[in-house]
């Protein structure tokens, strides 16, 4: 789907599979979508690409790629082919190293995103957080410090809170502009301490959310993440969020309305995850707005955002 300058202007930030299921859902209405990604993965075979060629990690760019993109099934299918068998290539996918090839080429990871949005006929626009290497680290109410995206979920204790080094990186022009620029920001659904907070400990990104005239909405999560949010309601999410810009600057909170099945509860139990508890009174502390919607979706046992529900409702929110 075209765009054009007369469609409203969506920027979703965050990272991982909910960022990429949301974007599959918007890219079929006509709105104009900039998707600011994470680079805070350390581990698999982006942690690998990211220490033996010095770039950001590319995984959870090449994601969202795939799901913007608007090319053949079969190609999208082997850009997100991933290597067995192989010693050297073993589970690296094929847009990995695609990515990889590109920045080597072009000399700089956004144009590298930028050519191969191109090649696959992306629609809308995608952007690092950062167009560096950043690595992550939480420190727990113990107060450990664990160091790397990929080790923090395994430490499994209550997260005080994430910051990442170096502490001077800048977003590229082109995130500040989008986000100046835009209708609504959404922020989630993804994991978040790992997925979403990174974005927001980069340089002038919290400054320039606070300053943009653009509605604030943060998709909640439906489940809780063992080692990440376990316990965490509506509010801590909401909270965990607004104490890491260091103030309130949520216009609303979307979730689901809807009761998840109990054998479903069950496959998730045995993860240490549980459906976050809604608990409205502590939200309506916060002074934002919260939206209910039947949102949810359950396939295969495992629930999951609908994106088309989702991704209407942002579009209506928009006005």
């Amino acid at each position: 789907m075209r765009r054009t300058k007369h469609q409203k202007k969506i920027v979703i930030i965050g990272g991982g599979t909910g960022l990429s299921t949301l974007l599959r859902g918007l890219k079929k209405f006509p709105i104009d979508i900039t998707a600011i990604v994470t680079v805070a993965d350390d581990g698999g075979s982006s942690g690998r690409l990211r220490d033996d060629y010095d770039i950001p990690p590319p995984g959870d760019i090449r994601n969202v790629l795939a799901a913007l993109s608007e090319v053949e099934p079969l190609v999208e299918e082997m850009f997100q082919f991933r290597f067995s068998n192989s010693s050297d290539l073993e589970g690296h996918s094929l847009g990995n190293l695609m990515l990889t090839a590109l920045t080597s080429i072009t000399g700089d990871f956004a144009n590298a995103i930028s050519e191969m949005s191109r090649v696959l006929n992306v629609n809308g626009k995608v952007l690092p957080a950062a167009n560096q290497i950043v690595t992550l680290h939480a420190e727990f109410e113990d107060g450990i410090v664990i160091s790397g995206e990929s080790k923090i979920p395994s430490y499994n204790q209550k997260i005080k809170k994430v910051f990442i080094t170096p502490d001077n990186v800048k977003p590229l022009p082109e995130v500040l502009n989008a986000i100046k620029n835009a209708d609504i920001i959404a922020i989630g659904p993804g994991s978040l301490y790992t997925s979403i907070l990174p974005n927001l400990l980069v340089g002038d990104i919290p400054k320039a959310i606070m300053q943009s005239n653009a509605k604030k909405v943060y998709i909640c999560n439906l489940m809780t993440q063992a080692g990440e949010t376990s316990n965490y309601t509506a509010y801590d999410h909401a909270k965990a969020l607004i104490d890491h810009v260091g103030v309130n600057f949520l216009d609303s909170i979307l979730i689901s309305n809807e009761e998840i099945p109990e054998n479903v509860q069950y496959l998730y139990k045995q993860e240490m995850a549980s459906p976050v508890k809604i608990d409205i009174e502590q939200l309506k502390t916060l002074h934002i707005e919260v939206v209910k919607k039947d949102i949810s979706i359950v396939h295969d046992g495992a629930v999951r955002h609908d994106s088309i529900k989702v991704a209407k409702w942002l579009v209506e929110y928009a006005g």
